[in-house]
């Protein structure tokens, strides 16, 4: 089997998308040989993150393996991402979450963004829409605010600046934020994430009052367009999202299985 096609290269994206966010909120992480780990601790029972990286010939070597770290570090609540499908959580009190696709999109141009343009502007609704890069600390704070309302994010609500995006993330090499604003106000966002083979989109959002509008749109046009195009993008797209990413080049690399557990009871 390829171990680095198109799927594993999302796969690496995604994982070292969680590295470098453990990187700046100071948790713990593990990698072993087909399987990244990501002790969040924002409180004690925060979320840890499990992302399966390569095929496995043994389901239960890699269910094994997520027990060890599961009692090492005491998890209460954890998410993991199997795009392989094979794994079966339950005995874990984990649930499956639908089935989402990993899509990918070849290098190429943009439709929509001539080449060398910053940021796209036009009429929005009766206003204006603007998508530019982030660049500043105070920015990125409205990015992480979109995000938390706007995707929503339930568990970072109310707001926290900081809380769910530290703005050292823009420090870290590779990673990117883009907002979209009408009239000057937020509207939407992204990250982007390259990592020197593909270029990775996370927490695409809109704010609830701006959807239908073109907004995610306009947002994904820009950074395609200017973060490293002559790579594949990658990202998992929710079933509200998907039919957006086809229209802009994405198609499906293979369905993942996301598995939760909310409480040690289930």
């Amino acid at each position: 089997m390829n171990t680095n096609s198109r799927l594993e290269q999302a796969n690496d994206n995604a994982a070292a998308f969680w590295l470098i966010q453990a990187r700046v909120h100071g948790w713990r992480s593990h990698v072993r040989p087909g399987l990244t780990a990501v002790r969040c601790a924002r409180t004690p029972d925060d979320s840890q993150r499990f992302v399966v990286t390569r095929p496995y010939a043994e389901p239960a070597d890699v269910e094994q393996q997520l027990a060890d770290l599961l009692d090492e570090w005491k998890t209460v609540r954890f998410t993991l991402e199997d795009p392989y499908g094979g794994l079966d959580l339950t005995r874990f009190g984990a649930i499956r979450i639908p089935v989402m696709p990993v899509m990918a999109r070849e290098p190429g141009p943009v439709e929509g963004v001539a080449d060398g343009l910053p940021a796209v502007s036009r009429a929005h609704g009766g206003g204006t829409l603007t998508v530019d890069e982030v660049l500043d600390d105070d920015a990125f704070a409205l990015v992480e605010r979109t995000v938390v309302d706007g995707f929503p994010l339930p568990a970072r609500q109310p707001w926290v600046r900081g809380d769910a995006l530290p703005a050292q993330l823009l420090r870290e090499p590779g990673c990117r934020a883009w907002t979209g604003r009408v009239d000057g106000a937020p509207a939407g966002a992204c990250l982007t994430f390259d990592d020197g083979t593909a270029t990775g989109v996370y927490w695409v959002a809109t704010l609830p009052d701006q959807r239908g509008q073109g907004v995610a749109k306009a947002v994904l046009q820009t950074a395609l367009a200017h973060v490293h195009p002559e790579r594949p993008a990658t990202l998992v797209a929710t079933s509200a999202g998907e039919p957006l990413y086809r229209k802009l080049g994405f198609t499906a690399l293979a369905p993942t299985c996301w598995w939760s557990r909310t409480s040690v009871g289930g």
